[in-house]
């Protein structure tokens, strides 16, 4: 069985995470390597295939407002 590859994230899990800040649902960006909470604003980094559920860890969105 081959290993799973690091820059993955099992879809298992995505389905059951949520934002710690508003419990709202998150949104994955492969690209980015970042779990997306558009509610509160925050992306949260994926490193070596492990979501960083912090919100200290987590850098603000640029929502492109005023």
């Amino acid at each position: 069985m081959a290993p799973p590859d690091a820059k993955t994230v099992d879809p298992k899990l995505l389905e059951i995470l949520v934002c710690p800040v508003t419990k709202g649902p998150l949104e994955y960006d492969a690209a980015a390597q970042e779990l997306i909470s558009k509610q509160a604003g925050l992306a949260y980094p994926i490193r070596d295939g492990i979501p960083i559920m912090l919100a200290e860890e987590a850098r603000e969105l640029d929502t492109g407002g005023a």
